[in-house]
């Protein structure tokens, strides 16, 4: 979601610095998630492992990019919604 949000609403070519660490911090957030393979969505979630800048730059990238993956990735727009 982040790749498309810079490449669609952001018109960058190359994901920029910040960016490719938000991409990180979330994959070490996932990795390190107490729930494993059972996690829900993390607004769903009763553990907010998310720092709360880093878990509104988050929110408003899936704002954005949510209702977009329908066109773009629509397997992964189906998955994600049945772990809501």
């Amino acid at each position: 979601m982040i790749e498309l949000y810079c490449h669609h609403h952001l018109k960058q070519d190359i994901i920029s610095e910040e960016y490719q660490h938000l991409i990180e911090y979330a994959y070490r957030r996932l990795d390190h998630c107490r729930f494993g393979k059972n996690k829900t969505a993390c607004k769903n979630c009763s553990v907010h492992c998310y720092a709360p800048k880093k878990r509104e730059q988050i929110r408003m990238i899936m704002r954005w990019a949510g209702p977009r993956m329908l066109f773009y990735s629509p397997w992964e727009a189906f998955r994600h919604f049945l772990k809501r």
